[in-house]
């Protein structure tokens, strides 16, 4: 009977094992997978938990968590949502929420969380870190300045809050402040590039090109491998004409790997303007292989072609600037038309005529002339004029091989002999006038 009784006290044992497991579940072994990287391993073990206890936040948010890792976003911020709504108390919970929906573009969402977050605890540089950059999104430059010196003032010596309110001044246009603080920045951290970038930036918007130049240089000092910092002083360096200096910088930009169309033109700018055009047409043809549409890049081979009597080749590139050039010519004289008809409708008839005849250095349309002429003549009064227009239409209709109506070209012609004869002063009147 003993053997009996010990054999179905371990049967029970056995049997409630699982139902003692799903009431107290051992979440670290979850912390374990996520750690060593088993997150789906991760994601079956939350549902299987969660089949029997569907209020558990914590194991939403764990399996949140392996959704994010596994990059499903949508079941990530779901299984989140989930956890912040079954404790809504957990700022950790809200507070990822909120950054899940940041990183979709829903800031409009996220933005509630954060102030909440924020004025619950406004030294949380976490929480208002996401905030300003909220703000800074939104143009709301003093809000952000406003929080950045919060914690500025509470540690003045940390470079970073300068830097953030350096260039919350900067989008705000405010160069001056901006200025100090990024300064501010760099007297705290003199390898500080960002602040160097920065820095140099608004000094050469400022017309202190050599300052930003002279910052440039330093902060490629600091570091040589930073090939941002080479292009942007080859950019100021290009800028003011020192091509010679911006070319060093574009070739070691492009013997980096960089070899985008204007790094490649910009090199072969700098050796046609030194006087080089076999080195200036190698890299101008490399720019030319990546984008045949770039004018400029044409302009420049055919004018180095010239110089290195390639005469062929530099008629080809002539030519793909005339077919380059040809649409927008086209497209601009038509927008002067369509200027031209809002004008006339809105009764500015010497501003409509400007645009009509403006269109004509673009494309050739003889009916054009035909319409200045009825405006000079209707709605102007202006007879010499009229008569010149009507007179330079049907010139260039008897010169063009379009057939054309007879009866029609007869009335413009009567038409002008009719404002011959009004612009011819009455003998009578004259005489009268002239005894007088």
């Amino acid at each position: 009977m003993k053997r009996i009784g010990l054999i179905f006290i371990h049967f029970v044992f056995f049997i409630s094992l699982p139902g003692l497991a799903q009431n107290k579940p051992d979440n670290s072994k979850i912390d374990m997978m996520l750690i060593k990287g088993d997150f789906k391993k991760a994601i079956d073990t939350c549902n299987q938990i969660l089949a029997n206890d569907t209020l558990n936040s914590e194991i939403y948010y764990k399996q949140g968590i392996a959704y994010q890792n596994l990059l499903s976003d949508d079941k990530s911020l779901e299984c989140f949502l989930k956890a912040a709504t079954i404790s809504p108390d957990n700022d950790n919970y809200n507070f990822t929420v909120a950054k899940s929906y940041i990183n979709k573009g829903k800031i409009t969402r996220a933005k509630p969380l954060l102030l909440k977050l924020c004025a619950a605890d406004s030294m949380n540089w976490p929480y208002a870190y996401y905030l300003t950059s909220i703000y800074m999104q939104e143009g709301k430059y003093d809000e952000s300045i406003k929080i950045y010196y919060r914690f500025y003032k509470q540690d003045y010596f940390n470079y970073v809050f300068s830097d953030k309110i350096g260039f919350a001044y900067l989008k705000k246009g405010d160069f001056e402040n901006a200025i100090d603080m990024f300064n501010r920045s760099l007297t705290l951290n003199k390898k500080n590039i960002n602040a160097i970038k920065n820095l140099a930036y608004l000094y050469a918007g400022t017309t202190s090109a050599d300052t930003a130049l002279q910052l440039l240089t330093k902060g490629i000092a600091i570091d040589p491998a930073d090939m941002d910092l080479y292009a942007r002083r080859a950019a100021i360096n290009f800028t003011i004409f020192n091509y010679k200096m911006a070319l060093d910088d574009y070739l070691k930009i492009i013997s980096s790997g960089d070899s985008s169309v204007l790094n490649l033109k910009r090199a072969g700018i700098g050796f046609a303007i030194n006087h080089q055009p076999k080195e200036a047409v190698e890299y101008l043809l490399k720019a030319y292989k990546k984008d045949t549409s770039d004018y400029e890049v044409s302009g420049n081979l055919a004018q180095n072609y010239m110089l290195l009597n390639d005469l062929k080749s530099s008629a080809y590139y002539y030519r793909n600037i005339i077919k380059l050039l040809t649409p927008l010519g086209y497209q601009l004289g038509l927008n002067y038309i369509l200027l031209a008809e809002i004008l006339k409708s809105d009764n500015q008839y010497s501003e409509s005529i400007n645009a009509y005849l403006k269109s004509q250095e673009f494309r050739s349309d003889n009916n054009i002339y035909m319409i200045v002429a009825n405006l000079y003549d209707e709605k102007l009064k202006n007879i010499p004029k009229a008569i010149r227009y009507y007179e330079l239409y049907l010139n260039k209709l008897k010169n063009s091989r379009d057939k054309y109506d007879t009866d029609y070209t007869e009335s413009i012609r009567k038409r002008i002999e009719s404002l011959k004869k009004m612009k011819q002063p009455d003998k009578h009147t004259y005489s009268i006038q002239n005894s007088n």
